[in-house]
């Protein structure tokens, strides 16, 4: 309507001073309902085609959008096991259910009985291991007393077979042929128990030295597993944020796949930017540091100046994932949008924008530097020169639908 205004003023307007003040044709008389076409036309004709390509030029150039949306992360609380919640540490009533946690403070518990038997169990191995351990230096000194033992008895049994031999030397007679006999087998079993006093003594050593210490090792091991296990039993918060819809009792079930504890809200997610839509069409206009100005239903009556600070390459509407099944163009019911990324001109812009509200964009198109140039013709400079300045025709739409917004909202909507 506002296009259509404007544009009759320059072309309707002037067509009917003409007809009134040359050629003397009045309102009511010879200009009534019947003849305005016939004696108008010129001016409807002019004005309908001018109002066309203004509406064209305005939202080709300048392009808008209600799709604007301040969206926000959510991370939901769920733990990695299942379990029965068994203490809560943040408040939970069914008038308070939101609570600001800071990153790494506990939200709830779970019963942890399980895993506390699996970390006692793992301690007890590891005092049974460091009992093992000093039974087994023990037994490297009794090993020790046996490997000497039998050396002395093996240094007592070779003493007496070469006293005997050398008085077998002296004279054949002295001593008996089987009497030396019998001390060389004597010698020889005591070397063979002196072979075996020194393998014990190895093994246990070598126990003490590298099997109880992997024993203990893996015994540590359990520990810090079954430690793992029981800290999984305590949900933290992973972000500094708030925890909204949290309705969580002791006794509930919480399952990680089916049923989250509630939701945390990042600090400050939501309050950087806002997320627009604009059509394919506006593809080849879209540009990064394009200057825009959005109004939210949140925060009434106010003009936000943004800037683009991202253009998304590609348009949602055409993803696939691969499966069993060939894509069919005509799937695609909605064509999709030209995502953009909305960030404030100046800090502190969002401040009373609600994380999640509805707002809606213009934005502008500037050919400054181009105007800027020496090598624009006279015809290209005058054209971009009216696309800068019909930008100040979205801009009072867009402050027409700010006024206009609450009334909308509250009367018109039936709220």
């Amino acid at each position: 309507m506002l296009e259509l205004f404007l544009c009759s003023l320059l072309t309707i307007f002037p067509d009917y001073l003409f007809r009134r003040y040359r050629q003397g044709r009045r309102i009511g008389k010879e200009i009534t309902l019947f003849s305005v076409w016939f004696e108008l036309r010129w001016g409807i004709v002019s004005c309908v085609m001018l109002t066309v390509a203004l509406i064209t030029v305005i939202f080709y150039y300048h392009p808008s959008t209600s799709s604007v949306t301040s969206y926000f992360r959510t991370v939901p609380i769920m733990s990695e096991t299942n379990g029965r919640v068994a203490e809560i540490f943040v408040r939970s009533s069914d008038r308070n259910i939101s609570e600001r946690v800071e990153r790494g403070a506990p939200i709830f518990r779970l019963d942890s009985s399980q895993q506390e038997a699996a970390a006692e169990s793992a301690r007890r191995r590891i005092a049974e291991t460091d009992a093992a351990m000093t039974v087994a230096q023990s037994d490297v000194v009794a090993a020790e007393g046996q490997v000497e033992q039998a050396r002395s008895a093996l240094k007592q049994a070779v003493d007496e077979l070469e006293t005997k031999e050398e008085l077998n030397r002296r004279g054949a007679d002295i001593v008996a042929r089987r009497e030396i006999e019998r001390l060389q087998n004597v010698v020889n079993g005591r070397k063979a128990a002196v072979d075996a006093a020194t393998a014990s003594k190895q093994a246990v050593e070598a126990k003490l030295s590298t099997l109880l210490p992997a024993q203990k090792a893996s015994a540590e091991a359990a520990l810090a597993q079954a430690q793992v296990e029981l800290n999984k039993t305590v949900i933290r918060a992973g972000v500094s944020g708030r925890v909204e819809q949290f309705a969580l009792q002791v006794g509930d079930i919480v399952n990680p796949f089916a049923r989250p504890a509630g939701v945390l809200i990042p600090e400050g997610s939501g309050r950087r930017g806002l997320v627009a839509g604009f059509g394919q069409i506006e593809a080849q206009v879209m540009r990064i540091g394009m200057v825009a100005e959005v109004t939210c239903i949140s925060k009434p009556w106010t003009i936000i100046p943004m800037v683009v600070t991202g253009v998304q390459d590609y348009i949602a509407a055409g993803q696939f994932r691969g499966g069993e099944q060939l894509i069919d163009a005509q799937s695609t019911v909605r064509p999709g949008t030209i995502l953009t990324i909305l960030e404030p001109l100046y800090e502190g812009g969002l401040e009373g924008v609600t994380p999640g509200s509805s707002c809606i964009a213009n934005a502008y198109t500037s050919n400054h530097e181009i105007l800027a140039s020496k090598d624009v013709g006279f015809f290209r400079r005058f054209v971009l020169h009216a696309v800068d300045a019909v930008g100040i025709v979205h801009a009072m739409l867009l402050r027409i639908q700010a006024l206009l917004l609450p009334i909308k909202v509250l009367v018109f909507s039936g709220h």
